[in-house]
């Protein structure tokens, strides 16, 4: 028979081949195929019968093995079976009654299981210990009551059985018995035994309160909380499976993982969500465990649910994650808007009214009007303070007037004449040219100066010159001495016209 790439590499060919020449190929194929699997079947049958040879001539020379199984597997088979003259066998020969496998079964659990008295009677007498447990806490009084084995459950009791053995579930035999008769039993031993309400609920959290002390024990030497146990599970994994607020609650506040793992890749939310245990389920997730959490079957916290009502829990509990996540999603989105707009002033234009805006320009136009005014008294003040200062010179030295050639200090001018009663003879200089009569007052500073000036030059009322003195001016010239200097006619400037304002919108 052809091999497997042959064929492949003779597909284009076949395919460009007839009909009846596909057929042809396709029956000559097959022929050797078959021919190929007789070959292979007369092999086989041949290497059958050589073993068989052989084994024929390893039993004739006492050389053949035997299959031999421990001594925990052989009880256990035994009571499986029923079979009580083989348990006591065993028994005798030494094997021990606790026993046990992987899963921790021990061979008074199987009976009690089975409701095989006689065997149960052959452990006990051979020192079988009556409280064993399994990996789950179970004891072989539990086993008995759930099943509800009254006879086992008084053989039990006799023998020393814990009524207040707790499982891994937290419950006591009397907890998982359904059967009134039994059930009846049980609580007339507790009764018998003096066991009240209060030393049920102390022994249903004996083994939290141990767990919390040991988990304050590892605080104190500072030990590593998600320190990995049997299977990999850690502390936080045991208290969420058991329902071990208290303890949950202590390894929270210490900073244990939520997200730590097991062998299985299962977080502590897996294991509440399994065992139903709706409370842990509610701490671990207030603490930030993750409801997508995926092992290493992908199997999320809800896909391991066995239990409807806790499956509900869950999935409100998810629901209620998610619109936590979306709320803090938006205030952080809203803070962060309000950060960038409280530190970049730059960045951010503030919307605001056109009268607002309208008001805020009127104000800045007030405050420069007023620097402005306050600037231009600053400069009339000094120039009255510089026109005192000069007046305060000429009264004192009164031989020091100014000559009549300096434009600024010349006697004024009415009509462009020049007052030649007021100027001395012993001046002897021409008079100012027209062009520099134009040029002379401009300001008012410059009218102030002349008008002072003038009254200098004017006596007072009651200090008169004697007529035809030296120093008295002639009757004319006093009179026009008299008279003040024309006030110059300041031109203002031109100023435009303000436009009118145009109306961007109905604000306006």
């Amino acid at each position: 028979m052809a091999e497997h790439l042959e064929l492949l590499a003779e597909m284009p060919a076949v395919a460009r081949l007839s009909t009846p020449e596909r057929l042809k190929h396709a029956q000559k194929r097959r022929a050797q195929q078959l021919k190929k699997w007789a070959q292979a079947e007369k092999e086989t049958q041949g290497l059958k019968l050589g073993s068989e040879r052989k084994r024929r001539r390893w039993k004739s020379d006492g050389q053949g093995k035997r299959v031999t199984f421990p001594a925990s597997v052989r009880l256990l088979e035994a009571a499986a079976r029923h079979d009580a003259e083989e348990v006591r066998q065993l028994l005798q020969s030494g094997v021990s009654p606790n026993l046990c496998n992987e899963d921790g079964l021990t061979a008074l659990h199987q009976c009690c299981i089975d409701d095989y008295g006689e065997a149960v009677t052959a452990l006990l007498d051979a020192g079988a210990d009556v409280n064993a447990r399994d990996s789950e806490l179970w004891t072989p009084l539990h086993a008995a009551a759930t099943c509800g084995h009254l006879r086992l459950v008084q053989l039990l009791i006799r023998g020393g059985a814990d009524l207040l053995a707790v499982n891994s579930d937290g419950n006591m035999p009397y907890d998982l018995c359904e059967d009134e008769v039994t059930l009846d039993c049980i609580e007339t031993a507790m009764a018998e035994q003096g066991i009240t309400q209060e030393k049920i609920e102390e022994a249903r959290a004996a083994t939290e309160r141990r767990m919390v002390r040991e988990i304050r024990q590892l605080l104190q030497v500072g030990a590593d909380l998600d320190a990995p146990r049997g299977h990999g599970a850690t502390l936080l994994h045991i208290a969420a499976a058991n329902g071990y607020a208290e303890a949950a609650e202590l390894l929270l506040e210490h900073r244990a993982g939520t997200d730590a793992k097991d062998e299985d890749g299962w977080e502590p939310l897996h294991a509440a969500a399994c065992w139903g245990q709706v409370q842990l389920a509610e701490l671990l997730v207030a603490h930030g465990a993750d409801l997508n959490a995926k092992s290493l079957l992908d199997e999320t916290p809800l896909d391991v649910c066995g239990d409807e009502e806790v499956r509900a829990k869950l999935l409100e509990l998810k629901h209620k994650r998610a619109a936590v996540g979306k709320c803090r999603e938006r205030r952080k989105s809203l803070l962060q808007r309000r950060t960038s707009s409280a530190g970049s002033r730059g960045k951010v234009v503030r919307r605001v009214s056109v009268s607002e805006r309208t008001n805020l320009y009127r104000k800045e136009h007030e405050r420069e009007a007023i620097v402005w005014q306050r600037a231009e008294r600053r400069d009339s003040e000094d120039d009255d303070r510089q026109t005192d200062a000069e007046l305060r010179r000429r009264l004192a030295d009164p031989a020091a007037a100014p000559a009549a050639s300096d434009p600024l200090e010349s006697p004024p001018q009415r009509n462009g004449a020049a007052l030649d009663s007021q100027k001395p003879e012993s001046a002897g200089n021409e008079p100012a040219p027209d062009s520099a009569r134009e040029k002379l007052h401009h300001t008012l500073a410059d009218l102030k100066r002349h008008r002072a000036a003038a009254k200098l030059q004017r006596p007072r009322p009651d200090e008169h010159p004697a007529a035809g003195s030296p120093g008295a001016p002639p009757a004319c010239a006093d009179a026009a001495a008299a008279a003040d200097p024309p006030l110059l006619k300041l031109t203002a400037p031109v100023e435009e016209a303000p436009t009118e304002k145009q109306r961007c919108c109905k604000v306006m």
